[in-house]
Formats: structure tokens, sequence, C-alpha cells
């Protein structure tokens, strides 16, 4: 039990036994002699919150195999576990109960828990969520509690969004409702899976900023877009240098994937692009298209 918890207990068992309990968060006794006793200023604008804090046996909780953090840094985890030792835990973890299972499984606060065996801790702080949640509340819980603490890695942290709006079926907007976000945190977060795997590795390990990799998102081949991961890396190019970069890329004829370009004509009356190989491969895929345009034409 904390110190507020004893004071407050104390307090009220005090004041209770006199009958002199006046209403939350606020104490008084019965008058004696001298005139009345002015309130304890400890318990003024204090009240008990509903959830209870219990201890529970470290080895009586497990992990939730939900959970979106997959990897925990382990410098961290050991500086965590030695604050731990010497000042004790510091705030409560969540959990519920799992009949199948017959453990307290973690909702919230997976790395003190990992911190606190690191430590050699034997009893846990927890509140204990006793309200049955479905997967998707779940695992908004864990994403809030990520996101607010100790952030999720880039990629990690999309592929939880991702997760949360396909259990809900959420959109971006939802989500971003839901977990007081600006929309452009989700969109720009949920960028970076359209990007081959390779380069989402790069902009987990740190090599590609986030804001850089969504940039290069915008480029549809994923060729272009490893060559320019590879001159970011490289060249120490900036993002507002990428950002002209993709500009640039965007603005050109687009490469096809057998090295040819696409070629657009535009016209008073709409455009017309050809992906062709070679000078004669133009001509001849406009005459087709016109004999094509023309049968259409006539079946009218």
């Amino acid at each position: 039990m904390g110190k507020l918890d004893e004071l407050m207990t104390s307090k009220n068992n005090a004041a209770e036994s006199m009958g002199a309990f006046r209403g939350r968060g606020e104490y008084a006794v019965r008058p004696q002699a001298g005139g009345p006793r002015p309130l304890d200023p400890r318990t003024q604008g204090v009240s008990r919150a509903r959830e209870k804090v219990v201890e529970i046996s470290i080895d009586r909780i497990g992990r939730d195999p939900s959970q979106p953090r997959e990897e925990f840094n382990e410098e961290g985890l050991a500086r965590l576990a030695e604050s731990m030792k010497t000042k004790g835990q510091l705030q409560p973890i969540r959990v519920r109960w799992d009949d199948s299972r017959e453990i307290y499984v973690l909702l919230c606060g997976e790395r003190r828990w990992r911190a606190a065996r690191m430590a050699g801790m034997s009893m846990m702080a927890a509140v204990v969520h006793e309200e049955a949640l479905n997967p998707g509340e779940m695992l908004a819980l864990q994403l809030i509690e990520n996101c607010l603490r100790e952030d999720l890695r880039p990629v990690e942290q999309a592929k939880a969004f991702k997760n949360l709006m396909d259990r809900n079926g959420w959109s971006a907007s939802q989500v971003a409702r839901e977990l007081n976000l600006v929309p452009s945190v989700i969109t720009k977060a949920l960028a970076l899976l359209e990007l081959p795997e390779d380069v989402q590795e790069r902009v987990e390990q740190g090599a590609l900023a986030p804001g850089t990799a969504y940039e290069i998102s915008k480029i549809d081949d994923d060729t272009e877009q490893r060559e320019l991961v590879e001159r970011v890396v490289a060249e120490k190019l900036t993002r507002d240098e990428v950002i002209e970069e993709v500009r640039m890329k965007r603005d050109r004829p687009a490469r096809t994937r057998r090295g040819s370009q696409k070629i657009e004509f535009r016209t008073p009356h709409g455009r017309v692009i050809v992906v062709p190989n070679t000078p004669d491969e133009v001509r001849a895929a406009l005459a087709v298209a016109m004999d094509q345009a023309g049968t259409k034409e006539q079946a009218a």
C-alpha cells in the first residue's frame, strides 16, 4: 500500500469511526473542546480511484501473444531493471484474467514486467481489468500504452495501426480519432507498409528516417525506391532533397519493368499513353489504337 493509500485509509477509518465522513475527498472530526478542528489539507481535493491496485506474483503474469510490440531494447530494459531495483515499481501494470491459461495476461506494461523479472522481483503492483474485452479493444489499450510511453518502432507501429483497422473495420481517420492522433500520423505510418520489405528494414534499423521513407513511398516503382534509398544513405540526402528527387521522378515518364518508358501524348481531347520499346513500336501501337477506336465507333 502506498503512502497516499495509507493516509486515506487511516483518515477514512478515523473519520468513519467517529461518524464524521463529510463526502468525497473531505474529512472532519466532531467538534471538541475549544472549537472544531480545520480540515486536514492533505485530504482536501483527494478521493479514491475506483480501480484498486493489487500485488500479483510475477510468475502468475504472462504476456499477450497479440501484443503489437514484438521486440524490446535489452539495454533499455537493463536500465529500467536497475531503476526498479533501487526505486521500486513506480507505476502499476494493467492485466486481465485469462481462464484458459489460468494466469493474468498483460494489457499494458510488458516492458515493466520484463524489467521486473530481470531485477529479480517476485511481486508486481497491478490493476486488474474486470470487464470483458474483445481483441480490438485489447489491441487499442496496448497500442495506446506503447504510443504514449515509449514509441513502437516505425514499421512496428504502422503494423499495429493496420491491425487495429482490420480487427475493428476502422478507417485511418477512425483510428486517429480513437487514439487522439493527428490523421496524417496514421496516413504516413501506413505508407511505410507499401515499401519493399528491405526498405522497411532500413527504417526499423534507423538508417532511413520515417519521414524520408514516407516521401520515397510516393514513387510507384520498387526499383526506383531502392535506388533512392541507397542514395539517401550513401549521400546523406536531406528530406528536402529527397522531396525534390521524388518530384522529378514523378514528373518524368515512369520506367516499366522492362526498362522502357511510358510516353504520354497530351491532346485537346485527352491523353494517350504508350509503353513502347522502340520508336517503331510507338507508331505501331498508335496505329492499332486508332484501328480499335474506329472499330468501337462503328459498333456504337
